[in-house]
């Protein structure tokens, strides 16, 4: 029905079309009788059983009337059959329209999904493709069989004994060989495998380079990375998931740890949860079950890949090579509790709780070497042990190593060390367990010392550090639980900024030697996330630990008898392996949980919004094989269109053919461009808006004087000859936003800025700094006015700056060094300069120092190209 423009429509008369309720029981000239019942009129009827009265309000002035029950009933359903308006739908122009956002409102589309939803809707109706869809039940039935394009999941009964009976549990999973296959031989993915030394990915770090080698010649190692651990799916934790994540190292990081795109992390088992069992809980014996079943269960995913360790598998990839492919698991990706389980250690309490060496449980605040652990020490302790007469000889054989009596699955894979294979993770490890767990805990152990004022003031300070591009701000910290650990991440790169005028050796000693412990965690941690790493950052790295390992026992000694905290706990002793780790595996984000804990999210949307809330795992793993196919699908469809579009260009002059949206594709090649153009505006106008700040006293001047000497300097031919003599009255074209593409020096990419030069950027003033290049040596400055001049036929895109490179006396730089701090002064406003904004190497985020006016800190932490090139200026001699 079509609909039209929203109008107003005369009241329905509905009291019309129901029977007389609202007669007076008397006549119309006749006093209301009041509570009194009125004689039954003589056309009346009499009263019967059933009958049923209508009492209206007084106020109403309209009398009670009796209505037998048949009667009444057929009235009211009559008066629902009135419609209220013939277009409901308005002000949609259509009914179908509405009915169709209705969905998109029921679904809660995003804007995207919005827009193809309606673009799929036009298309059908213009007739330019055909839609054949007729219900829910057709739609699922075709994603299931578009699925067998790639391994399905198995649903597998594993059988584990205790306490004289025999339990069983289901396992779900893909074979992980078949689901790396899937993998190679897709046309798409094959240019991306890797199967050959700056250390990045895990194909350049040690531990590929000696499974290569302990391979057959001829074989290539496909290196699987696999992650587990349990996740709430409920709100309230009653029902959850246990998901085994599996990645392939071969493949390059921007597609391994992408969790939507094909080649991606994807979901390959769903372990059993064993429901507690408070008779037998935390009993050893119950204990090693759970674990057995763990390890059990897993197999079932590994049993493919096991038994192609022992001769490898000659297949024919997505680039028709034909390659001897030999499984490796390269990665195991865990938090500590899972580690233990996968390595099957005792854990916090056991004699040796480290996963990867033999740190004794008392040493692992003390930064030291031990020996490490081995996949065949762990089977000889074990097979030691089960030759034992007694259980008591046993079980204290294996207490000895802090090892379970249960056989570990990794064992019966080859080539693989389940101790080697285990990797440091930053998230838990750090982020979370180090510095949120115990250092952050520490600092407000210190603020709650001094008392309320210095709460306030950290609040103040975090208020006020500058906002940054992917850098959570914290208008305040101390009342608030933080648990994410990105989040605390970001507050810990911010905290020595914040706390340094509160945490001073004369007001709080100890908080300043945290603060000092602080200042080489954050520097380990930083180096420990570098994405490339040479030998130089390596032991630049190992020397961060060291400090910080050296500084906080110091702190552990002086302030225990206060805070009597005891610091013997895993998080800080496997800090002493993430070079290691490094070295053997490649960058940190390589075996990152990070990736594998946001599809948790994901995973938790499926239970809520695709399943009925009994066995959920089939049905949450149903889903994932659809979402697998659409990935692809969608795929080839891009690499479809892409191919239509490339012939829609003339051979020739490679000019569009008949396209309605060409689009200009944004250039990574422009160093900076200006953006957010403003119009513009006379030297006169800027003068009268500008006078007031001393920035741009003799701004037409300093314009001029540049002008006339960069010109020539660049070989550019002044104007006729002539200098540049730019009046009042002259233009320039204003600007607030500038995009710098720049080459970071961590891993030579290019990397891009979005700064800011705005008097009202969401309600609030935002100059964002930047590094400048000169001839000498670079220094920091604030942006003030971006704009573009035009001299003959060529704009110069320029801004106007305010320098801080005033030098810093070399007692100051010592004192600030301890904090990790690099201190820059700025020159008086009137000493603004005009440059070029391609002498602009890149952004810059700078903090006030609230103790000196005019003097501001280098938030060296922002991201890893600005920690480096700190350093770097830090390393230079005193002048």
């Amino acid at each position: 029905m079509q609909g039209s423009s929203p109008r107003q429509y005369p009241p329905v008369d509905h009291d019309a079309a129901l029977p007389d309720f609202h007669e007076a029981d008397f006549a119309p000239n006749e006093p209301d009788p009041g509570s009194n019942e009125p004689d039954p009129g003589p056309n009346e009827p009499n009263p019967e059983l059933d009958d049923i009265k209508v009492e209206y309000h007084p106020h109403s002035q309209i009398s009670s009337t009796v209505h037998h029950f048949s009667e009444f009933t057929r009235s009211r359903m009559t008066e629902h059959t009135v419609p209220r308006n013939n277009t409901p739908w308005e002000p949609f122009r259509t009914r179908l329209d509405f009915e169709i956002a209705e969905i998109a409102l029921e679904a809660a589309m995003t804007k995207d999904q919005t827009n193809r939803l309606l673009d799929l809707v036009h298309r059908s109706a213009s007739g330019n493709d055909k839609f054949t869809l007729q219900n829910h039940d057709e739609v699922r039935s075709l994603w299931d069989l578009a699925s067998q394009r790639y391994t399905r999941f198995q649903n597998d009964t594993v059988s584990v004994p205790f306490d004289s009976e025999v339990h069983e549990f289901e396992m779900h999973y893909r074979p992980l060989w078949d689901w790396g296959l899937d993998l190679l031989r897709d046309k798409y993915l094959a240019p991306h495998f890797r199967f050959v030394r700056f250390i990045d990915e895990p194909w350049t770090a040690d531990a590929f380079w000696n499974a290569q080698s302990q391979l057959p010649s001829d074989a290539k190692p496909l290196a699987y990375i696999l992650y587990a651990d349990k996740s709430k799916l409920s709100s309230f934790g009653t029902q959850k998931g246990y998901p085994i994540i599996a990645r392939i190292a071969n493949l390059p990081v921007h597609i391994r740890n992408n969790n939507t795109a094909l080649g991606g992390g994807r979901v390959v088992g769903w372990l059993p949860i064993i429901v507690e069992n408070q008779e037998h809980a935390k009993k050893k014996n119950y204990v090693d079950f759970k674990n057995a079943v763990w390890h059990t269960s897993f197999y079932q995913l590994l049993a493919s890949v096991a038994q192609h360790s022992n001769t490898g598998y000659w297949f024919e990839c997505g680039d028709g090579i034909k390659r001897r492919l030999w499984p490796v698991i390269l990665i195991l990706s865990a938090d500590y509790e899972e580690q233990c389980i996968m390595a099957l250690i005792r854990g916090l309490k056991g004699k040796f709780p480290c996963p990867v060496c033999l740190v004794p449980q008392d040493e692992q605040s003390v930064l030291a070497t031990h020996e490490f652990r081995t996949r065949h020490q762990s089977e000889d302790v074990l097979r030691t042990a089960r030759l034992k007469p007694s259980e008591k000889e046993k079980e204290a054989h294996l207490k000895a190593f802090s090892l379970r009596n249960v056989e570990n699955v990794f064992s019966r894979v080859r080539h693989v060390d389940v101790h080697r294979a285990l990797s440091f993770d930053r998230l838990h490890t750090n982020e979370e367990g180090l510095w949120g767990d115990h250092l952050w805990k520490e600092v407000k152990f210190w603020i709650s010392d001094l008392g309320r004022d210095a709460a306030v003031k950290l609040d103040k300070n975090f208020d006020g550090l500058p906002r940054w591009p992917d850098l959570t701000h914290f208008s305040s910290v101390i009342a608030v639980d933080f648990t994410d650990g990105t989040v605390l991440g970001d507050l810990s790169k911010m905290i020595v900024f914040a706390a340094q005028d509160i945490f001073t050796s004369s007001r709080c000693k100890l908080g300043h030697l945290l603060l000092r412990c602080i200042r080489h965690y954050i520097e380990f941690d930083i180096y420990a996330s570098l994405e490339v790493h040479t030998e130089h950052t390596i032991a630049a790295g190992r020397l961060a630990v060291q400090k910080f390992s050296e500084i906080m026992a110091e702190y552990i000694a002086q302030s225990q008898p206060e805070t009597l905290k005891n610091w013997n706990f895993p998080k800080k002793h496997l800090v002493s392996h993430i070079f290691d780790d490094i070295i053997s595996k490649g960058a940190t984000r390589n075996y990152s949980t990070k990736p594998n804990e946001k599809m948790h999210g994901s995973l938790r949307k499926i239970y809520l919004q695709r399943t009925n809330f009994k066995n959920v795992a089939s049905q949450i793993l149903h889903y994932d094989e659809w979402l697998l196919t659409s990935t692809s699908m969608r795929t080839e469809l891009d690499e479809l269109d892409e191919y239509y579009k490339r012939n829609t260009c003339d051979p020739e002059t490679h000019e569009a053919l008949d396209l309605d949206d060409t689009g200009e594709p944004e250039s990574t090649t422009i160093h900076a461009h200006l953006g957010s153009r403003q119009g513009n505006h006379s030297f006169s106008d800027i003068m009268l808006s500008h006078g007031t700040d001393r920035a741009f006293t003799n701004f037409r001047m300093k314009l001029n004087g540049f002008l006339n000497g960069f010109l020539p300097q660049h070989n550019i031919p002044l104007p006729d000859g002539k200098c540049i003599h730019l009046r009042a009255e002259d233009m320039i074209t204003v600007f607030h936003f500038l995009r710098v593409n720049y080459e970071s020096i961590v891993d030579w990419r290019l990397h891009r800025d979005l700064l800011r030069c705005n008097p009202k950027f969401y309600g609030l003033p935002r100059y964002d700094c930047v590094i400048v290049k000169t001839a000498d040596k670079p220094f920091f400055a604030r942006l003030v006015y971006m704009f573009s001049c035009l001299i003959g036929n060529t704009d110069f895109p320029l801004a106007l700056i305010h320098p801080y490179d005033v030098g810093i006396a070399s007692s100051r730089r010592r004192r600030d060094n301890d904090m990790g701090l690099w201190r820059v002064l700025a020159k008086p406003r009137i000493s603004s300069e005009i440059i070029s904004v391609q002498s602009i190497i890149r952004g810059a985020a700078l903090t006030n120092d609230p103790e000196t006016d005019g003097d501001y800190f280098v938030i060296h932490t922002v991201d890893t190209d600005m920690f480096l090139r700190v350093k770097a200026l830090q390393d230079q001699p005193s002048t």
